[in-house]
């Protein structure tokens, strides 16, 4: 197993928009005590079903926060649809939500391993996608390390959970989950074999 590092040597060619907000950690702290059974009390989740939030980008964790209660209030129609996140958002105001965000984005996330039979494949893909099935290089939108940019919407994904990546990106693989920036996760997982996502979800836990 091993932790994998890279320069940081990428200047971004694709902007999003993020969501500003004026969240208070400390706040945050004391209403995080519910998320707790499912992420752990400083959001990095010791269960691999579910993600690592402690130190994503607060405007992406707000944003998700957001576009689970607009799921939850259209019955799934709009924005991001799980029934266990329904019910932890239910009653969050959007002060709240910011609030939540800002103290998770403020931990510390915890460094994983990559497995060494993925570390090839994973880098080649991760690195430079693969131009004859027109799958662009994941580096050009998360980074050398995985790091994301706040600015752009794009979030941390290094360092996490391989079971919760699998089942994302097969989700958006099959269209089940569609709150991605202008569709560009979708359009690249549809080009994903299930191999490809097997091997991307175990290389992203070590790359820093």
């Amino acid at each position: 197993m091993k932790k994998l590092l890279f320069p940081l040597t990428l200047v971004f060619g694709l902007i999003g928009t993020a969501y500003a907000f004026d969240g208070d950690a400390e706040a945050g702290k004391a209403k995080a005590a519910t998320c707790a059974a499912c992420h752990g009390p400083d959001g990095n989740s010791a269960v691999d079903m579910y993600p690592k939030i402690a130190g994503q980008h607060a405007p992406y964790l707000y944003k998700q926060l957001r576009e689970y209660k607009l799921g939850m209030e259209s019955a799934g129609k709009q924005g991001r649809n799980n029934s266990i996140m329904f019910g932890m958002v239910a009653a969050l105001t959007d002060q709240d939500m910011k609030d939540l965000a800002a103290y998770f984005a403020s931990q510390k996330m915890k460094s994983g391993t990559t497995p060494e039979n993925v570390i090839a494949k994973g880098e080649k893909l991760y690195r430079g996608g693969d131009a004859d099935r027109g799958i662009a290089a994941c580096i050009a939108c998360h980074g050398p390390r995985g790091s994301g940019s706040s600015l752009g919407g794009f979030p941390k994904i290094s360092y996490q959970n391989a079971t919760y990546l699998k089942t994302t990106l097969q989700e958006f693989r099959s269209g089940q989950r569609a709150n991605d920036l202008n569709g560009m996760m979708q359009d690249i997982a549809r080009k994903l074999t299930d191999e490809d996502i097997e091997v991307l979800s175990q290389y992203l836990g070590g790359l820093h």
